[in-house]
């Protein structure tokens, strides 16, 4: 089946003007905000720079697969820039941020494309324990840093530009998307044409009784792989779309794997059985604590994690690191009791989740909810 590369091929001769954007123009939105530009896109913001020319600023860096998540996204800056549809789009107001004293991190950009519309793309988390940490703190506080930084990012760019709205992003950068439309307001608001949130997680109980949240679902495009997790983090109250995935488990979350045909997506009826066991257990899990023990739990998972100077999330696994927090467990007595109690209740939650399941499999069909 096709991916993101096979579209542009496909589909990169025509204009926006000639063929409007869609769900898979906003993943590519999404995907190439992960990307640190620099060059003039992060020296002049405020000015707007073709992406074929950002692109050409890009690739004269000495090193520049250091400056993305993951080598793939250099092939497709590459074939994007190369593209009629996306190469004469301009990238304008870029801000990437991270304040690790703040626990925030956060970037945005907008595309002006030439069919006289804004998408504004959200990134999603990057490799630095600061951005994970800001994530799981999703859990149990009402709004994070990079939530109220996206509010302010769209209202900017509302300000500075007249134009209809499109917002977008994956993982973190869905949730983020989603967040600023809902709190964009009266005057900004109804300039949203849609929100493309790519598997990204939900909020907390408190926004979905929230007025601005609950006007914008009409317009919010939720996706999510077959075997989504990170998608299905949370409350939401929009309904979401399965996209076919060419691999399996948690690196379906790879926007890479996602299959399309055409303009669409490849979507299946529902996502997986052992999504939903996933999904089914960490809410359980979450509902038996409160939201000052998911902090506690959060705070020390992190502190642990942080220890000996690490501040990448591709360091954790590292065996030099994995003995460095052996050890700080076999000497934080109070450390080793948090994390061992609350995943003790993580495993009851699954043990719980794992029976109801296995009920509701022997009732008979008709009795089913």
């Amino acid at each position: 089946m096709a991916t993101m590369y096979d579209y542009l091929k496909w589909r990169g001769d025509l204009t926006f003007r000639q063929d409007p954007p869609n769900e898979v123009d906003a993943l590519i939105f999404s995907t190439l905000s992960y990307i640190h530009y620099g060059g003039a896109v992060e020296a002049s913001p405020e000015v707007p720079v073709l992406l074929r020319d950002a692109a050409e600023d890009f690739f004269s860096r000495k090193d520049p697969e250091q400056y993305v998540r993951v080598e793939k996204d250099l092939d497709l800056l590459h074939q994007a820039a190369m593209s009629t549809r996306f190469g004469q789009i301009r990238i304008v107001m870029y801000r990437d941020m991270l304040i690790p004293e703040q626990e925030t991190q956060f970037a945005a950009m907008t595309f002006l494309l030439d069919d006289g519309s804004a998408f504004l793309a959200f990134r999603g988390t990057d490799y630095t324990l600061v951005g994970w940490k800001e994530d799981f703190n999703m859990s149990f506080q009402q709004t994070v840093p990079a939530q109220r930084l996206a509010a302010q990012y769209l209202r900017d760019v509302a300000a500075e530009y007249g134009l209809p709205l499109r917002l977008g992003g994956h993982s973190k950068g869905g949730n983020l998307a989603v967040f600023a439309a809902a709190r964009s307001g009266p005057l900004i608001q109804p300039r949203i044409l849609g929100v493309f949130n790519n598997d990204g997680p939900g909020f907390t109980k408190y926004m979905m009784g929230d007025p601005g949240y609950l006007s914008i679902v009409p317009r919010i495009r939720t996706y999510v792989p077959q075997s989504s997790v990170i998608g299905m983090l949370l409350e939401h109250e929009e309904p979401y779309t399965v996209v076919k995935s060419r691999t399996v488990s948690l690196l379906q979350h790879d926007p890479y794997s996602w299959e399309l045909l055409g303009r669409e997506f490849v979507t299946v009826e529902e996502i997986s059985e052992d999504s939903k066991f996933m999904d089914a257990t960490i809410k359980a899990w979450f509902a038996d604590m409160t939201n000052q023990e998911r902090g506690r739990l959060v705070d020390v998972m992190f502190t642990l994690l942080g220890t000996g100077g690490v501040d990448n999330a591709l360091e954790i696994f590292h065996p030099r690191n994995t003995l460095n927090y052996l050890k700080v467990l076999s000497t934080d007595e109070n450390m080793r009791n948090v994390l061992s109690e609350e995943f003790r209740g993580l495993l009851e939650a699954a043990r719980r989740t794992r029976m109801r399941f296995e009920e509701t499999k022997e009732l008979p069909e008709a009795t089913k909810e």
